[in-house]
């Protein structure tokens, strides 16, 4: 309490003080103008973010030198104070791109920080940028610039996953395993369609993910802090200058739209569902020695020498959890806000950053557990069981012209018998069988092939071999789209 009250004496003395404190407030906005002292050095850890958001230097002075250019084609800024700022900001560029560039106190964000340099190296011309600009539309385009290509990268990652998964499948084609539903036994299906049903979702994820684009590369710039821009800059010209495929509509939304910040922290939430399931998915099968997780992702226990632990898969089914939290959170922080620019919306950048590289991370650990992973034909043949042919049992009687609810009824009791007499129903005779029903033939011994079975499901999307390799086609040629 005596700490906190010593320290908010000298605070408030500080404020109340009828004389400037020269750049107690540091970079571009120091006492003097607004503000007759310093910020609270809490405050300003607070409210900076440099910290973070200097992820976003090249597209802050992409934004720049695209404004420099417009506010010099409006005649605010000759055509050699454009050209000066141009240059300017090529060597703070550099600068970045080197490695070299030094943020020093008063450096609050990346806009501050850049132009601050960018003042050092041009001089006072470097005070003519901000003309009409804020830095409300300066940060929302940053961040559509940041996330468009963000997007676009992703898009690469998936189409890698997706080809590699295809021909992984492609190469294991011929393998048959248990299909289960409520973790029960249910049909024979081929290995490789089981691969195909989780490279499927992020065929939908990707199409998603191409269809957020277009919504996110709108230019805000020109929007002013919320009324637009009062020197008549062409917004078509900078949305052109930086690769926007449109103008946003209006400025006061501009300046505080994230809505495609949140469409891509939900859009990675579910990605991220899906390759959870197909984490725990392989996890069981691993269990079950149906497959080989490489030991690349795998880990060991620090007490027990015999453990190979499946920690890449746990993780990625993990980053779901987290990465919905994250959604609903950024969700939560916008809706009670007013129009238009609040402080509260710089909270959108670590979530955003977070979730990008959670996403990068996740696709590069699954594309590496799927291409190293080997499946293990004899045990995942000795998890199939003739009940699993139950189905195709029924189906014999109904090529036979027998409705399938009848059928349905008739293979049920073959089951029962084969229970109460503890035997594999593939073992019960023909003369069992007619005793259930007299028209079961000597054909119906031929119902106890597997890979029959596999075969008979033709359909668009089944699990006979023509059909996993059509799909296998078609998930390389979507991949070879993105």
């Amino acid at each position: 309490l005596t700490v906190l009250s010593h320290h908010c004496i000298n605070h408030t003395s500080t404020m109340a003080s009828d004389k400037p404190v020269a750049g107690a407030r540091g970079g571009l906005f120091g006492a003097g103008g607004r503000f007759k002292g310093g910020t609270d050095p809490i405050m300003e850890k607070f409210n900076e973010s440099i910290s973070f958001d200097r992820r976003m230097w090249k597209e802050d002075l992409r934004g720049s030198i695209a404004y420099s250019k417009a506010i010099t084609k409006v005649g605010i800024i000759t055509e050699e104070e454009g050209k000066q700022l141009q240059d300017g900001l090529e060597k703070v560029m550099e600068e970045w791109a080197a490695g070299t560039f030094e943020i020093k106190a008063g450096d609050e964000d990346i806009h501050t920080a850049n132009e601050r340099r960018l003042t050092e190296i041009v001089g006072p011309v470097g005070g003519k940028l901000h003309t009409g600009r804020s830095r409300n539309d300066q940060v929302a385009t940053d961040t559509r610039l940041w996330t468009v290509a963000a997007e676009r990268d992703i898009l690469k990652d998936m189409a890698t996953l997706i080809h590699a998964g295809a021909e992984f499948c492609e190469i294991h084609i011929d393998v048959l395993m248990a299909g289960y539903t409520h973790l029960q036994p249910a049909q024979p299906i081929r290995f490789s369609h089981w691969i195909c049903s989780h490279l499927t979702p992020l065929v939908r994820d990707a199409q998603r993910l191409q269809d957020m684009i277009p919504r996110a590369n709108q230019c805000p710039l020109g929007s002013g802090a919320l009324a637009g821009n009062a020197f008549g800059v062409d917004r078509e010209f900078l949305a052109a200058e930086l690769g926007f495929d449109g103008v946003t509509a209006n400025s006061l939304d501009s300046v505080c739209d994230r809505d495609f910040v949140v469409e891509f922290l939900m859009w990675h939430s579910l990605m991220l569902v899906h390759l959870s399931q197909f984490a725990e998915d392989v996890i069981i099968n691993n269990l079950l020695k149906g497959v080989d997780i490489d030991d690349a992702y795998a880990t060991g226990s620090s007490l027990m020498p015999q453990k190979k632990n499946p920690d890449a898969l746990e993780l990625l089914r993990g980053k779901a959890g987290i990465a919905l939290g994250r959604a609903v959170g950024m969700t939560a922080t916008l809706k009670g806000l007013p129009r238009a620019y609040n402080k509260d919306l710089q909270e959108d950048k670590k979530p955003l950053f977070e979730s990008v590289d959670t996403v990068k991370d996740c696709l590069a650990i699954a594309t590496g557990v799927i291409v190293t992973m080997k499946p293990n034909p004899e045990m995942l043949m000795k998890a199939l069981c003739p009940e699993m042919l139950a189905t195709d049992l029924a189906d014999y009687l109904v090529r036979k012209g027998v409705p399938f609810r009848e059928t349905h009824h008739i293979s049920g009791a073959c089951v029962r018998l084969a229970e109460e007499q503890k035997i594999s129903i593939d073992t019960l005779t023909l003369e069992q069988l007619q005793a259930i029903d007299a028209r079961f033939e000597e054909d119906v011994m031929k119902v106890w092939d597997y890979e029959v079975s596999v075969e008979r499901k033709s359909s668009i999307g089944g699990t006979c071999k023509a059909s996993v390799l059509k799909q296998i086609a078609d998930l390389k040629a979507f991949a070879a789209t993105l």
